[in-house]
């Protein structure tokens, strides 16, 4: 473990002043080293944004990186879309994005570097990704092949132009046909692992439209306005209608799958270099179309239709 101090000697919020006195530490490092509990000030654990006061102790301790295994390995893709600038992947559920502690390998991004150079706008360990979507949840990414497309879609992403829209099977029967969500998302005070409606979280807005109701289920469309930390997952579980299956933030009687029945079926941005637009849509996966068929046979609906 690596453990270090230093002396407060100017009023800055923590997260920064960390990011300045340690240049090995990012700010973003900082901030959820912050709130894991391994950087206090005399003794104290406080928040990124509180501002220590002048000779305060600031203690860091840091556990030791676990080993990240970056080699490109040869696992199957399903590449919906590609060119010279950008790949967009149908991501299976049950496969992690990129490598982090706890998953080191066998990610889409081990997958990706066997196929096409990425770009490094990210660092070692996010080559290419702009964007994430949760181990469990299916369906389309995009990912920058150069710098250049890395910065063109991320600015989409920052001036909320591209397009992103998820189905979802949800708990309970919706009153309204379609609404927004908007509420500020942060990490959970009483649990670490897990984020929530905070007051002073980042802001979060999600669009949302009832598709079919179930009964005691109900299909959903969610299109994202921002891209917080599991934002859907917190939303819909925020105005009591948690996505089906999911286990982190949903009840423990719900539908049987792999885990919650989330899935990014449309992706829409600017084409990086030609300014095209290019929109995809991606079917749900089987799991998600056999219950969805099961909840409409049980509800008396048509069951001919594929999502």
């Amino acid at each position: 473990m690596e453990i270090k101090e230093f002396t407060v000697v100017q009023k800055l919020r923590l997260d920064k002043l960390v990011a300045i006195t340690e240049p090995t530490i990012s700010r973003s490092q900082a901030k959820s080293a912050i709130e894991a509990g391994q950087i206090t000030v005399d003794g104290q654990q406080v928040r990124p944004k509180d501002q220590p006061d002048l000779g305060a102790t600031v203690h860091i301790a840091l556990p030791d990186p676990q080993p990240i295994d970056l080699t490109p390995e040869d696992i199957p893709l399903d590449i919906v879309y590609e060119d010279a600038d950008v790949i967009v992947v149908n991501k299976p559920q049950g496969m992690v994005v990129h490598p982090a502690p706890g998953h080191p390998n066998h990610t889409l991004v081990n997958a990706l570097l066997a196929h096409s150079p990425l770009s490094q706008i990210n660092g070692e360990l996010r080559p290419g990704i702009v964007h994430r979507i949760d181990k469990d949840t299916s369906g389309l990414l995009m990912v920058a092949k150069n710098d250049h497309a890395h910065h063109s879609l991320s600015e989409q992403l920052q001036a909320k132009t591209n397009l992103r829209e998820y189905l979802a099977i949800v708990h309970g029967n919706f009153k309204e046909d379609e609404g927004v969500i908007r509420a500020p998302l942060g990490r959970s005070p009483k649990d670490r692992k897990k984020q929530a409606v905070v007051a002073d979280g980042r802001p979060a807005v999600t669009h949302f439209k009832v598709l079919e109701r179930y009964g005691d289920y109900s299909l959903i469309a969610c299109r994202l306005e921002t891209g917080r930390t599991h934002q859907i997952r917190v939303h819909l579980a925020y105005i009591g209608h948690p996505v089906a299956g999911d286990p982190l933030y949903g009840p423990k009687r719900t539908l049987k799958g792999n885990g919650q029945f989330l899935h990014a079926r449309e992706l829409g941005f600017k084409q990086p270099t030609t300014g095209e637009q290019l929109d995809f849509t991606c079917p749900a996966p089987p799991i998600f179309q056999e219950t969805v068929q099961r909840l409409r046979r049980q509800a008396g609906l048509p069951v001919d239709k594929a999502i």
